[in-house]
């Protein structure tokens, strides 16, 4: 049985991954297409372009939370009558409030969310750190040609 829950939470993080992997190439080329098309302001370009990135980075992350608590759903891992998304964020954020916990059959389904949500908060670090230090790039390059 570790097997199928090891297998069970590998490809629930594959989606996800892919899923994660698409929002940052979305992003990323909007980001750029924003900040080339950009006149005005620096500050506020910088802030704006910094929200947007987080705020899909957000909706990247809610989305895989959907993906895991349809996991939950569909392999029975949650206890009968619990809130799937409420279980799904607790594992994902790493929040582990532990008033849910998986059913015996499943205990490893949620570190491996866990697991995966770290992995991709991480990722959106580096995203987030990406569009700010190439829109600030961008930004010099603007001011040593002007």
């Amino acid at each position: 049985m570790i097997l199928f829950q090891l297998l069970a939470g590998l490809a629930v993080s594959a989606i996800n991954i892919a899923l994660h992997s698409l929002f940052t190439v979305v992003v990323i080329g909007l980001m750029r297409n924003i900040a080339l098309s950009a006149a005005g302001r620096f500050e506020l370009q910088l802030s704006g372009v910094m929200v947007a990135t987080a705020l899909i980075l957000m909706v990247a992350h809610t989305l895989e939370i959907v993906v895991w608590s349809l996991a939950y759903l569909v392999i029975g891992a949650a206890p009968a009558a619990s809130n799937l998304l409420y279980f799904a964020f607790v594992n994902y954020t790493t929040l582990g409030y532990g008033d849910v916990v998986p059913v015996k059959q499943w205990l490893l389904v949620g570190p491996m969310a866990a697991m995966n949500g770290i992995l991709m908060f991480g990722w959106s670090t580096a995203v987030l750190f990406e569009v700010l230090q190439k829109t600030i790039e961008r930004q010099g390059t603007l001011t040593k040609s002007s």
